[in-house]
């Protein structure tokens, strides 16, 4: 009798001694709870950075749920649209996606929206522990921001730009702002001590920086300014022109009212002064005659060191490094109107968002709320060098040499909501200004005729 209570003893502390030492575990789930946390592959398809800019991200969020894969796929620019496109035809298309602010019109029935304050439920695994680890599977509301929430978390015209009857079609990682470039020898050749901070400046600088041969041809270009298709950025500067000289670009329904008079002062258009101001760049009888149709592109004849200026976004900073490593170049704010009061510019920027066709929408919604947590963030725009959208990133920005000019702009910064079809906006700008250069139409026939082209299609 006692043999075999030593023996049992010994067998029981035997067995505790093994589970203990093995970590013994006690996994509590229902067959209900498994199918919450089966295996699923999100994919995510960009058309900019490479996936190391994500890769933070996409660890963090695998760790909080290590059932949700992520597959990212950067496309080349040129090739994105169309195969977005050609996969969402043949069912095979990404669950998240990105799009330039202004492709929103175009893609918004593409788009699985989320609502203010939407309450998204997601399961993960917890394990706890201790002696006997438990591992259980708990459910957890993820809660999407309110209006209050957006407009503290992200600059201002993010809101007003991805909120539609309220909703939300996409939410921002960066938010990229036209800024100046200025090719510094040029400009202390020049005797100019700095770059210009009003419009006033910029002219004057502009008639000291253009050089002609003894035939009138360009030896160098103030800037290129007043053309469409040898500049690349044409439409997002008239537009900052026409913002800042107060033109309602606009309407509440999104007609397009850019050819209007102020409603205060019936007599003044104000884009029709800033498309006048604009092509009087390219106008051979002003004495800030700087650019024509003829001129190289505007990114080549800014690195080959033609022109002392040159209005672009923080993608400028890495081309012109690499086209040109010798250049002596920096770069500053755009340059306001002197006597106003108020600091406008302009932003060009890329939303996250989801695909209705997804088969996992609540899951791809999840992610992307976890990639707009500050500290994600904060890990994109370090390793994107892109300028932030998040109000709390700024002053960390402001600290960077080359991202300072940005991050200091984009609490001002504006853009207009462009329709349905984008593309015809950048054709009818195109059309606006060089028909006036090329004699066809005066300016208020043509700023007009553009607006009207505009509203038809949306």
């Amino acid at each position: 009798m006692i043999k075999f209570k030593s023996t049992r003893f010994i067998v029981i502390f035997f067995v505790m001694t093994v589970l203990i030492s093995s970590g013994f575990s006690c996994r509590c789930v229902s067959n209900e709870m498994e199918e919450k946390i089966a295996p699923i592959n999100l994919v995510y398809w960009r058309a900019t950075d490479s996936q190391d800019a994500f890769l933070e991200i996409i660890k963090s969020f695998r760790k909080k749920y290590p059932h949700i894969s992520v597959t990212y796929r950067s496309l080349r620019p040129e090739e994105y649209e169309q195969a977005l496109l050609e996969a969402w035809a043949e069912d095979r298309g990404p669950d998240i996606f990105s799009i330039p602010q202004n492709w929103l019109g175009k893609y918004q029935t593409k788009i699985l929206p989320l609502g203010l304050s939407q309450e998204i439920l997601m399961a993960r695994e917890v394990v706890s522990e201790g002696i006997q680890k438990e591992v259980k599977v708990i459910e957890e509301k993820k809660k999407a921001p309110n209006l209050r929430q957006l407009k503290e978390t992200f600059v201002e015209t993010v809101p007003q730009d991805i909120l539609k009857e309220g909703k939300i079609y996409g939410l921002p990682l960066s938010l990229d702002v036209l800024a100046l470039y200025y090719n510094r020898d040029i400009l202390n050749e020049a005797g100019i001590i700095r770059p210009p901070q009003n419009w006033q400046e910029f002219v004057d600088q502009a008639r000291i920086l253009n050089l002609w041969d003894q035939e009138g041809n360009f030896l160098r270009s103030a800037v290129p300014l007043g053309t469409a298709k040898n500049i690349e950025n044409y439409p997002d500067i008239l537009s900052l022109l026409m913002l800042q000289n107060g033109t309602s670009v606009v309407n509440e329904t999104g007609q397009a009212i850019f050819d209007q008079p102020l409603p205060q002062d019936p007599d003044y258009f104000p884009g029709e002064e800033a498309l006048r101001f604009y092509l009087s760049f390219a106008n051979p009888s002003q004495d800030i005659y700087s650019w024509n149709q003829d001129m190289p592109e505007s990114l080549n004849a800014f690195t080959q060191g033609l022109t002392g200026f040159l209005f672009g976004y923080s993608n400028y900073l890495n081309l012109i490094k690499e086209q040109a490593p010798k250049l002596n170049f920096d770069l500053t704010k755009v340059p306001q109107i002197k006597e106003s009061l108020k600091e406008v510019n302009y932003a060009n920027y890329w939303m996250e968002t989801v695909s209705k066709k997804s088969q996992h929408p609540e899951a791809a919604w999840a992610f992307l709320l976890h990639a707009i947590e500050p500290i994600n963030a904060k890990t994109f725009v370090e390793r994107a060098k892109k300028p932030t959208a998040h109000r709390s990133l700024i002053q960390f920005q402001l600290e960077d040499f080359d991202l300072m000019p940005f991050a200091s702009s984009v609490l001002t910064a504006q853009t207009w909501y462009q329709g349905k079809s984008y593309s015809l906006v950048k054709e009818s700008f195109q059309e606006m200004i060089e028909s006036v250069l090329n004699g066809q139409k005066t300016i208020k026939e043509a700023i007009k005729y553009a607006a009207q082209r505009i509203n038809l299609t949306n």
